[in-house]
């Protein structure tokens, strides 16, 4: 069968296919009653529980506190008090950003203190929902679409006031957030402006909020040292009438802010946007069918859920959008698409490799975005929110996304042009990567970097080989040829009396002392690994080369006893903040560097091993309860690898489009990919069936799915 043929056929296809399902379709089962947003947001998971659309711009929500490593998403569901409701966050990261616009309904305040305490067995929440009841008798409603947030509060018959924040922000080691705005109150229904915040990363948004009802009063609260953005009271007719209120955002201008209201919420339906966005959810969540108990479909569905809550789209509905350069675009992409909150390092591993078997007609705009940036900035993104690169993390993992998505047949994009921005991300010295010192020695020298050498020498190895294959497919062999010797560097890390990636200077000289289990972070515990130690580090290149690794520690059995004592030595007093959280042995699943290796198992004479292995952290480390996910989602990585083992295979090489066969933890799944459908099933005997056919051990191609 010609693949790339059938491939593109079907990508012509999807636009058609998904235009029809949103005017038409209506799932058979409402899977949203699956779905528990609350899941992750009690610990370490970093999740909220606010609506958002599916990769939509806006994410209303409440907000407990708007500093602090537990609050990167606003929410703590052990925290008794609400500061507000703010309008824009990421899902699962590690630093807090973004928490646009607080809004704070209240009757009265003490000493302008506007935090209140709430009823918790008045907080629900669903997708596209979300609903609590304040301690001051309020009760809020908030839903949305893609670029518009909807609130509605309904008052006791007493006093109607609003807090209008706009110096709020979820800040990370800043005290001062907002560094210019320019707010104009329009007539007495609507406010507009800019706010431009410098926390992660610097940006500008811009806005509109329109109210149902006029307010009847305005005050201006005053501004705290260092604070730029003005913090108003709306004092409002009393009544027990619901007052509603939209607030549309834009990263281009006003007038986008305006264009994205008038367009997306003409009207003040509440109950009408709720509808729709549950809809949308239904025809997103629905791609997937599964037989499973009550249980683990909630814990799945959800994983789904929060898969699909980015990247996010920030163009406006004309297809218009800042980028990196701060100047505005518009995008190329058919759908008028621009994607962002790209957290490369974590879901290069997973997240992208479902999006190209759940969502293909996803696929070409999130590379299309990454070129443009690449095109914007001088270098492909690393870690993007609003448009904006925060270099957060290492590696230039936009690299494997797009060589996935061009080894599974995908051309929606230039691939001439997407090769020759990853070869000028890889060979021009950028603020992430020094490719003058990596190709003197091979290797990033300890004494010549200021922290993660070994991590850094580590990763680039898979960037490396992705540009290798992807070069080679393309019939460019002396590009091949220098990646593929890059992607082979991690060899000069290895160090034959440890068996461990160890950092060596630039005289070619260990580090000493070295201990394997203690665990570096740039941020927390600077040394040569990533939130990890080397023993989690060791497993990096065995993504793209099993072969090699297997090699350097003298075969197959030698391999498979590493494995077996990864996953039992203990670590004396684990950091969740170093990446040592959800373990079993070395293995920590609360991180992603770690992720692949228990699929590792699979080229072993003990594959049963690691199947063991997968099904005890299926069971160990989800749940459907609020503490249900160890370790932070990070932007859907910690879903899809959820999703991944419950099917029962598992991209451990992310861009060969290739997946590690394992076995289905459900009995029966269909996946709706593009025009296909794919059955998967558990046999009898326990082993993966896709199609019926049993794929082969110890991997199976993309294509195989498809016959």
């Amino acid at each position: 069968m010609n693949h790339q043929r059938y491939h593109i056929s079907l990508l012509l296809l999807c636009g058609l296919v998904f235009i029809l399902e949103c005017c038409s379709y209506k799932p058979q089962q409402n899977y949203t009653q699956f779905v528990n947003p609350f899941i992750g947001t009690d610990g370490t998971g970093h999740t909220f529980p606010g609506p958002s659309m599916p990769f939509g711009m806006v994410q209303p929500g409440p907000d407990n506190r708007d500093q602090g490593w537990d609050y990167t998403s606003g929410y703590q569901y052990r925290d008794s008090m609400i500061l507000g409701f703010s309008q824009t966050r990421a899902n699962g990261t590690g630093i807090n950003e973004f928490g646009d616009i607080l809004l704070q309904p209240f009757t009265h305040a003490d000493n302008n203190n506007f935090a209140c305490s709430y009823n918790k067995q008045t907080e629900k929440a669903a997708p596209g929902f979300y609903t609590v009841t304040l301690s001051n008798q309020v009760q809020v409603e908030l839903t949305c679409t893609e670029r518009v947030a909807f609130h509605r509060y309904t008052y006791p018959d007493t006093a109607k006031k609003l807090l209008v924040d706009f110096q709020h922000g979820l800040r990370f080691l800043t005290d001062s957030l907002v560094v210019s705005s320019s707010v104009t109150v329009e007539g007495n229904r609507v406010l507009s402006g800019y706010c431009r915040t410098r926390n992660w990363v610097e940006r500008t948004y811009f806005f509109v909020l329109e109210f149902e009802e006029p307010f009847i009063y305005v005050d201006t609260l005053p501004l705290a040292a260092k604070q730029k953005a003005p913090r108003y009271i709306l004092q409002f007719k009393p009544g027990t009438q619901p007052l509603q209120t939209k607030i549309a955002l834009s990263t281009v201008s006003v007038e986008g802010a305006r264009k994205n209201l008038q367009q997306e919420l003409p009207h003040w339906n509440f109950g009408l946007v709720r509808s729709k966005a549950d809809e949308a959810w239904n025809r997103y969540l629905g791609r997937v069918q599964i037989e499973a108990p009550l249980k683990e479909k909630q814990i799945f569905y959800s994983a789904l859920y929060r898969l699909f809550l980015q990247p996010s789209n920030i163009a406006d509905v004309d297809g218009r959008y800042r980028g990196p350069d701060d100047a505005v675009h518009t995008s190329p992409s058919r759908n008028r698409a621009y994607y962002s909150t790209f957290s490369l390092w974590d879901t290069y591993r997973a997240a992208h490799p479902l999006y190209t078997l759940l969502l293909p007609e996803k696929v070409d705009d999130f590379v299309l975005s990454m070129i443009q940036h690449s095109q914007q900035a001088g270098f492909l993104p690393i870690w993007t929110a609003w448009g904006q690169d925060n270099y957060c993390m290492i590696g230039n993992h936009a690299i494997p996304v797009i060589v996935d998505a061009y080894m599974k047949g995908f051309r929606g994009f230039d691939a001439e042009a997407a090769l020759q921005e990853m070869i000028k991300s890889t060979s021009q010295n950028h603020i992430n990567s020094n490719w003058s010192l990596l190709n003197q020695y091979g290797y990033y020298p300890f004494d010549s970097l200021r922290d993660e050498a070994v991590s850094r020498t580590l990763e680039h190895g898979v960037d490396d080989y992705c540009i290798a294959i992807m070069a080679k497919k393309m019939g460019k062999d002396s590009i091949a040829t220098l990646y593929f010797k890059r992607a082979s560097y991690y060899k000069n890390l290895y160090d034959t009396v440890t068996k461990q990636m160890r950092g060596k200077d630039s005289k070619g000289n260990w580090r000493t002392p070295f201990d394997p289990l203690n665990a570096t972070s740039p941020m927390n515990n600077p040394g040569d690994y990533t939130e990890a130690n080397a023993w989690q580090y060791f497993w990096t290149p065995a993504q793209y080369d099993v072969t090699g690794l297997q090699t350097l520690l003298g075969g197959t059995a030698a391999f498979e006893q590493q494995l077996d004592q990864f996953f039992t030595i203990q670590s004396p007093d684990p950091d969740k903040h170093l990446g040592q959280e959800a373990l079993i042995g070395q293995y920590a699943h609360g991180n992603e560097p770690s992720h692949h290796v228990a699929y590792l198992y699979a080229f072993t004479n003990n594959p049963a091993k690691g199947q063991q292995i997968i099904k005890d952290i299926c069971n160990r480390f989800y749940n459907n309860t609020p503490t249900g996910l160890i370790g932070n989602d990070d932007c859907g990585q910690m879903s899809a690898w959820y999703i991944f083992s419950m099917l029962g295979f598992y991209p451990v090489n992310p861009a060969d489009a290739s997946f590690v066969t394992g076995i289905p933890q459900i009995n029966h799944a269909t996946i709706q990919s593009g025009n296909k459908k794919i059955t998967i099933r558990k046999s009898n005997n326990g082993q993966l069936l896709i199609n019926g056919k049993q794929p082969s051990i110890p991997f199976f191609s993309f294509e195989f799915l498809y016959e």
